[in-house]
């Protein structure tokens, strides 16, 4: 595996991760969840969100551990980072949600630059989008 292949990898990991740890926590414990990230009213709709970045996360993890990542996991992987991007965005704008979701929006920021840097790298080696 060459080191555009490891550092693919290690996005993958990364990313899935970090989604891993959000999506878990507001299901596991809900109120440390709050106390973090502010009350809410519709537990209901954060332990929703929670599944889905979870799932994400599972299908990140799952494709960095078979050591293949293919355009569509790509393309889930950037686009939940740049939806949640905005979501944070817009809505700490908005005072809807507190600040401390700007945290999570750089962190998004950082995935999301990550990820153009693979796209940048891999541009036009279609092998290489096919799996590692």
């Amino acid at each position: 595996m060459n080191g555009n292949n490891k550092y693919l990898m290690l996005l993958l990991w990364m990313q899935g991760g970090y989604f891993f740890i959000t999506g878990v926590w507001p299901l596991v414990h809900i109120y440390s969840f709050m106390v973090v990230s502010g009350p809410k009213y519709d537990i209901w709709l954060v332990k929703t969100v929670g599944v889905l970045i979870t799932a994400i996360s599972l299908g990140l993890l799952a494709s960095a551990i078979l050591r293949k990542a293919d355009v569509p996991i790509m393309i889930i992987a950037f686009g939940s980072a740049l939806g949640l991007l905005f979501i944070d965005v817009l809505y700490v704008l908005k005072n809807v949600i507190a600040e401390i979701y700007l945290a999570d929006a750089f962190a998004e920021i950082l995935i999301l630059i990550s990820w153009l840097v693979v796209f940048w790298t891999f541009r036009g080696d279609k092998k290489r989008y096919r799996g590692f």
